[in-house]
């Protein structure tokens, strides 16, 4: 499942509606909001959740509150009332560490509740069940960090999301926006430290590996670009976006910009556009040398005529190559989306989309 997150002191929520229904019309199901965020005015969460909490109902989208006693109590409820925000449009509670476990378990048989991912052990979970836990409304629900370097490194996340669905519970993650960030760093809001440089969809691509069953956006906002790269996923296609090279021909680097399908048998080095070598093959098109540089990972080339009957090949560099006189460098995929390229298999379709 999909999510965007919504903050409450952000604008009023009517002012959101319209990326809220953006969203939901391009697959994202579920919305997540804070309500104990200090710079906030939580005077103001009782109004703002109701209105999000009837778009939700209007959108059938899930939504999930993180909630804390303080904020409990600014909107006139305790732990024990707290299942009257369902009549909100709300559909559960994130419940952070220091809350009594009879509470939890209370909750549970009333509302889905997340449970902090990272700081929950399996064994907890375990005995928590013993006691009464209704496991089928549970979550875990990792955080995300707004300060660099303070994120999450892979190799634990993925021991961590493995124990955890062990016990049968769902496992949640964020990845960053690319649009309007959130304050007050505007750094980003990843679980993983290494999604901080990633775009939405490449972090997106990664947690699917990494039993991440819910991904939420944590930003405000996100893209065209990378909502079309979500939208082409549908269709199992990639969608990579790249900046021409100055020195490149612009006709070569409109051509590059074609739909193409990687080779059934896959280079180690790059990845091969089949379609390609036919734009060369037929009629009188000579690709002239031009611009024949380095090819870092992630360069767009084309063969020229002293590539023979490989002219007219469009390739993406997998590793670092070195200049060649029978290559032409088109442009380059931008970083943020680098990651992606690992996922462009055998018979793999995709699609250069250049940035000015």
């Amino acid at each position: 499942m999909l999510g965007i997150s919504i903050y409450l002191g952000n604008e009023p929520i009517k002012e959101q509606v319209p990326y809220i229904r953006k969203m939901r019309e391009h697959g994202f199901q579920c919305i997540f909001t804070s309500l104990h965020i200090p710079e906030d005015d939580q005077t103001m969460y009782g109004e703002q959740l109701q209105a999000l909490g009837k778009v939700a109902v209007e959108l059938d989208m899930e939504l999930m509150a993180d909630i804390s006693p303080h904020s409990l109590d600014s909107l006139g409820l305790d732990w024990k009332t707290a299942d009257q925000l369902l009549d909100w449009g709300l559909s559960g509670l994130r419940i952070d560490y220091g809350i009594d476990e009879e509470i939890i378990i209370d909750l549970s048989h009333k509302m889905r509740i997340a449970l902090n991912a990272s700081t929950i052990t399996s064994d907890e979970l375990i005995r928590l069940k013993a006691k009464g836990l209704h496991m089928k409304n549970v979550e875990a629900w990792h955080n995300y960090y707004p300060r660099p370097e303070t994120g999450l490194g892979s190799s634990d996340f993925i021991q961590k999301n493995n124990e955890l669905k062990e016990t049968g519970i769902t496992v949640m993650a964020f990845i960053p926006g690319d649009d309007q960030l959130r304050g007050p760093l505007y750094e980003k809001l990843p679980t993983l430290e290494k999604h901080r440089t990633y775009s939405p969809f490449a972090a997106y691509l990664d947690l699917l590996v990494a039993e991440v069953d819910k991904i939420v956006v944590g930003d405000i906002g996100m893209s065209e670009e990378s909502l079309e790269q979500f939208q082409a996923y549908k269709n199992k296609q990639f969608i990579l976006r790249g900046t021409p090279s100055a020195e490149a021909d612009e006709n070569l680097v409109k051509t590059a910009s074609e739909s193409f399908t990687n080779r059934a048998d896959p280079a180690r080095d790059v990845i091969r556009a089949v379609e390609s070598r036919s734009y060369a093959q037929y009629g009188n098109v000579i690709v002239q040398p031009k611009h024949t540089v380095e090819r870092p990972a992630g360069t767009v080339t084309i063969d020229n005529e002293r590539y023979r009957r490989y002219q007219g090949e469009i390739q993406i560099t997998l590793t670092d190559l070195p200049a060649d006189e029978r290559v032409n460098v088109l442009g380059r995929v931008v970083p943020e989306d680098f990651p992606i390229l690992q996922w462009i298999k055998a018979n793999q379709k995709f699609k250069l989309k250049w940035l000015s």
